[in-house]
């Protein structure tokens, strides 16, 4: 039996590749920028998997263009860059990577809030410019993080494990989210509260819910008048939760103290943003997931939910399981 024809839109990290070589005809690649779309559109015309990354348009024009493929595995938790529902129309299954990246994004927002509060950034430019002269009682003065409000707007896993960091720090927690968590209320010592009262009452606020409808601009002009002088706000979700001209607004004002951002409404975030003139925030390339293991981690499960699917198996994270009543895994069965 001839192997099944696989795109990968970038290389990733091992074990990633050696996998779906294994079982594969693997097509990879090399570019170190995206993938065309032209070329995405021409090389994905005889494959029956496609693993994409997260700044890969997976829509429409592109299942038209590859009427053999089954399976799309997203090397990413969220799945913003693929039309899910019409991937499940056409009977292809969609995978992704979520978990393995917990801890990763966690550490990252506490390095967020620990830079953008200390402003280490800032005082790291200080030096290297040869600004820094004699030491002086109010030079880089940052903000106390030791026994301050924690607001945690999304308490899933990520959100969940930065609470477990804030009790190191004797904060406070406070939590809105969808769905009331009263097991981890009582585990992590946190309060409900609803999100205007959440922004009201924080020191910090953190960011961890997913893209959709109902989170878009989820933090608005209205929103970031709410929040305290002294505030400061952390995204290490999806950038377009934010408004970002009224953020770039309220940070030029002073109407809150600072933001820590891994993401933006569009990636790259424009060299002549607002933003980028700033020096009450903190600017991070996307990099929530970027350690190593994590990232090999990432690339393992993206190549294994790929893999199961093409062999009619459960892939461990099936994002459209609505799939399985369209076109059982027995039909899909390559291997």
């Amino acid at each position: 039996m001839a192997k099944p024809k696989v795109l990968v839109t970038r290389k990733i990290p091992p074990p990633g590749l050696e996998i779906v070589s294994e079982y594969c005809d693997l097509d990879l690649y090399e570019g170190y920028e995206p993938i065309p779309n032209a070329e995405l559109l021409s090389r994905i015309r005889d494959k029956d998997g496609l693993l994409c990354l997260l700044t890969d348009k997976i829509d429409k024009s592109v299942y038209d263009a590859s009427p053999r493929l089954r399976v799309v595995s997203s090397y990413s938790v969220g799945c913003e860059h693929i039309d899910v529902d019409e991937a499940t129309k056409r009977r292809i299954y969609v995978t992704n990577t979520p978990g393995v990246l917990t801890e990763a994004t966690a550490d990252l927002t506490w390095a967020l809030l620990m830079a953008t509060a200390r402003r280490i950034v800032e005082a790291d430019s200080f030096v290297r410019k040869g600004l820094w002269k004699h030491w002086h009682p109010e030079l880089m003065l940052g903000h106390e993080v030791h026994d301050k409000v924690l607001g945690i707007i999304g308490l899933g896993r990520i959100g969940e494990a930065v609470a477990r960091r804030a009790k190191g720090f004797k904060m406070k927690i406070l939590y809105y989210d969808k769905i009331r968590k009263r097991d981890l209320e009582e585990q992590l010592g946190a309060e409900y509260k609803d999100l205007e009262d959440l922004l009201k009452e924080s020191d910090f606020v953190t960011i961890h819910v997913s893209l959709n409808p109902d989170t878009y601009h989820l933090i608005n002009e209205s929103r970031l008048k709410l929040m305290r002088s002294s505030t400061i706000l952390l995204n290490a979700a999806r950038g377009p939760v934010i408004d970002q001209k009224a953020l770039a607004k309220a940070l030029k004002e002073g109407r809150i103290a600072g933001a820590g951002l891994d993401v933006y409404e569009k990636e790259p975030i424009d060299l002549d943003d607002d933003l980028m003139r700033l020096y009450n925030v903190v600017l991070l390339p996307h990099i929530g997931s970027a350690e190593i293991e994590t990232r090999s981690k990432m690339a393992e499960l993206a190549a294994r939910n790929l893999i199961s699917v093409l062999k009619g198996q459960m892939p461990p994270h099936l994002v459209n399981p609505e799939v399985l009543k369209l076109r059982p895994l027995s039909d899909v069965k390559m291997m």
